[in-house]
């Protein structure tokens, strides 16, 4: 058991270590929260800024530091929605890429098992998406510290948990579909596609309340719907409580919930928080499953 655990030791070090020196897939990686936050902030910050003050009820004001909180919240809440799990996918490139140049042959001939490849390419995808992901989450609690600071530190923990949580699920889901990936124009394809269509369909780019009422209803099947949705309620908790201390009716709040995504329903029944966590937690379990069962039937085979 103890050579066991060393072996995928030693692979997982491995896996981590390529990861780190490929400046292509690092740098990917890590320059892409930084590039997504100046975009966001420089060409939607004013978009945002007035759909929340058209948002609030006629011949009401509030205080400009206030609607610099909903913007930083909304901007932070969706870079790190999707970074979780664009990062997960470039991370987990590694293993197209010892197929592609055929490095998985190398480690096949020494006596090394396929279920500790498999295992030592999950835990590094997920050690090397973690790390960047709290990179991206340091970021973005610097922007926010400098423009309007709302977060308590209830609500930074809480986002640690949810980032935690999505890398898991980002990881797994990276992991199952990647397992089918074996050239370098697979990963192209498949790295294109997640980067410009997982934002969208989370609800990271546009609201889900935005969708009509059949795309609505698509996307609540999905986890990473909920996953954005957590993320959200901790960004912004603290700047939606302020809006009610400083008198902004409760109808009205609950309005920018809904728009915000910090509500979101599933055939018209609100979804709890805590079952947030539980969908996105159960989706990552089911789908590591499905990784471990994809690699059994091929080591069958």
């Amino acid at each position: 058991m103890v050579t066991i655990m060393k072996t995928v030791g030693i692979l997982i070090k491995r896996n981590i270590k390529l990861y780190f020196k490929d400046r292509g897939m690092f740098f990917t990686s890590l320059i892409t929260p930084m590039i997504l936050l100046v975009l966001y902030a420089t060409f939607l910050g004013n978009v945002y800024w007035d759909s929340f003050v058209s948002g609030l009820p006629e011949g009401m004001s509030v205080p400009g530091d206030v609607i610099e909180g909903l913007v930083a919240g909304q901007l932070i809440s969706s870079l790190l929605a999707v970074s979780c799990i664009t990062v997960a996918f470039c991370s987990n490139f590694l293993m197209v890429q010892d197929r592609a140049n055929g490095s998985i042959k190398d480690l096949m001939i020494s006596p090394v098992a396929s279920s500790k490849l498999s295992v030592s390419y999950y835990i590094a995808t997920l050690s090397s998406t973690f790390i960047i992901s709290l990179a991206a989450m340091a970021l973005c609690l610097v922007y926010a510290f400098t423009t309007a600071w709302y977060m308590s530190a209830a609500d930074v923990l809480f986002l640690l948990a949810d980032i935690a949580l999505l890398v898991l699920f980002g990881t797994a889901l990276s992991s199952v579909i990647n397992f089918f990936l074996s050239t370098q124009g697979q990963i192209s394809a498949v790295g294109s596609i997640v980067s410009a269509g997982y934002g969208f369909i989370c609800g990271a780019y546009m609201p889900v309340s935005s969708f009509g009422n059949g795309m609505q209803k698509l996307v609540s099947f999905l986890p990473g719907t909920y996953g954005t949705s957590l993320v959200r309620n901790h960004a912004l908790r603290g700047v939606l409580d302020e809006m009610e201390s400083i008198g902004i009716p409760r109808d009205a709040i609950d309005s920018f919930r809904d728009t915000l995504d910090c509500n979101v329903y599933f055939f018209g029944k609100s979804v709890s928080i805590s079952a947030m966590f539980i969908i996105l937690a159960a989706s990552a379990v089911l789908l590591a499953a499905v990784y471990i069962l994809l690699n059994k039937f091929k080591k069958k085979i």
